[in-house]
């Protein structure tokens, strides 16, 4: 389980994004991310990687520190 899933759908959420438009934007900056592995995300149902979580704070434009102030 990850611990960020609920803060990354709050962020997402405040930019009025779908999950589809996020995997729009990591696509953007290269990441090959489905709306369902977003989803999964969200939901704590999938760990994330150190890396995925990087990726994820440039695709919501925000100070990965961010992720981690609940």
């Amino acid at each position: 389980m990850n611990t960020i899933g609920p803060t990354i759908r709050r962020l997402r959420e405040e930019k009025d994004w779908t999950q589809d438009q996020l995997a729009a934007h990591c696509h953007l900056i290269g990441w090959d991310v489905s709306r369902s592995t977003i989803a999964k995300i969200e939901s704590q149902v999938r760990r994330i990687t150190d890396g995925e979580i990087k990726l994820i704070a440039k695709a919501l434009e925000v100070d990965i520190q961010l992720l981690f102030n609940t």
